[in-house]
């Protein structure tokens, strides 16, 4: 009797939401995720007549632990990527468990990236680069943002499927870490395609290889780097919507359709991609396959090259 009563009371729940404004949790502005969330937002609010406000906040924890904390009830939802997910295999004392306290409604977006080295490196292809750090093990430098993000992991991902020492250098944001691959302090970094195309195309920057599973029509002369030597690579971004768990089935599946809706539309989409950046618009459980995939490729890493935040 009490299943059926909570059933109930969930099913009466979704018949009537939205009734007030809904909150999307994210990192700070101007970024990817702010971005997302905002095109999220001027959507739900054109189709629902209510308020999404965009809450930014710096930091995944600070983000997913307000979201963690929050009713479950589909008016505090959390946008995020990668970091949500791997910080507890890198940190100590991370206030939420992914797995527990969340539940993927729609994974937004995947974003592909492209090896790119200063064009003074001596290789001209993932297999030269491979050569060259194997003949000189820790003398490569790559340059990447926090740990766990997929400057980072992208990097640490290629390090441990070719079989190479190559050095983390960090840096607070991939802005200045490509200016220091500009001018050869760096040899090496795995960056946002949209945000190396032109330094590719004007020779500041030499493209060796994308991170796709299959060749970008981004860079129809660029070659995956499984292809290039390293099997079976793949290294993509993605991120999307979160509630709190144990929100009603039924409100989960009715934020994804809307946000589906959303995100399909055409202005969305050119809006997207001019950020160089695909629409996925998945179910919410193909967002919890990539999730927990992510997880078990990327854990092996981060445990093998003992990376850790204390």
């Amino acid at each position: 009797m009490l299943m059926v009563m909570s059933a109930n009371v969930a099913w009466a729940q979704a018949q009537k939401f939205p009734v007030k404004p809904i909150r999307i949790v994210t990192a700070e502005a101007g970024g990817g995720s702010d971005i997302v969330s905002r095109i999220i937002g001027q959507g739900l609010n054109a189709a629902w007549g209510k308020t999404v406000v965009v809450d930014n906040r710096g930091g995944g924890v600070v983000a997913g632990d307000i979201v963690a904390r929050a009713p479950a009830d589909g008016y505090t939802l959390l946008y995020y990527g990668s970091t949500l997910w791997l910080l507890p295999l890198i940190r100590k004392d991370v206030p939420y468990d992914t797995g527990k306290d969340f539940t993927p409604v729609v994974q937004a977006i995947s974003t592909p990236a492209v090896l790119v080295v200063y064009p003074g490196v001596p290789a001209k292809s993932v297999q030269e680069l491979i050569a060259l750090a194997k003949a000189a093990p820790g003398k490569i430098n790559y340059g990447s943002a926090a740990l766990g993000t997929a400057t980072h992991m992208s990097a640490e991902l290629f390090k441990y499927m070719a079989g190479v020492n190559i050095v983390r250098v960090p840096y607070r944001g991939t802005g200045t870490a490509l200016n220091d691959v500009f001018g050869g302090q760096i040899q090496m970094m795995f960056a946002v395609a949209s945000s190396v195309a032109p330094h590719i195309k004007s020779g500041k920057l030499r493209g060796l290889a994308v991170t796709m599973a299959k060749p970008s029509p981004a860079f129809p002369d660029l070659p995956t780097i499984a292809a290039s030597g390293v099997p079976g690579y793949e290294s993509v971004t993605f991120s999307g919507l979160f509630a709190p768990a144990r929100t009603p089935k039924a409100i989960v599946d009715q934020l994804n359709a809307e946000i589906r809706n959303v995100l399909m539309k055409p202005e969305a989409r050119e809006r997207l991609a001019g950020s160089g950046v695909d629409v996925v618009a998945g179910t919410p459980r193909e967002f919890a396959d990539n999730i927990a995939r992510d997880i078990s490729i990327l854990g092996k890493v981060i445990r093998s090259a003992g990376i850790r935040e204390e």
